[in-house]
């Protein structure tokens, strides 16, 4: 696996996690995104960009909802990715 991106949580608090996007392609030329910190946060794509998209749109929905449900606190949550060069990872 390659590390493509990095996300951060920043809460109240002054509390950051980072969140790391794994990266890796399979045999079958498929991408595979996955979000370690997050179980359950592993999706494919085609090409590695869609692989990226989805894993961080999933990423941002289980923080909303884990927001929703009391689990993060909403003050002051701000989420941001960033992503290396394609030919970088």
């Amino acid at each position: 696996m390659t590390q493509g991106s990095g996300a951060r949580i920043l809460r109240s608090g002054g509390d950051a996690v980072t969140l790391t996007i794994e990266i890796d392609r399979e045999e079958d030329g498929r991408w595979m995104a996955d979000i370690p910190e997050l179980p359950g946060v592993g999706v494919y794509g085609l090409t590695r960009d869609e692989a990226v998209a989805k894993a961080e749109a999933l990423a941002l929905r289980v923080i909303a909802d884990r927001v929703e449900h009391g689990e993060l606190p909403a003050d002051e949550l701000r989420v941001s990715f960033a992503l290396p060069l394609p030919n970088a990872a």
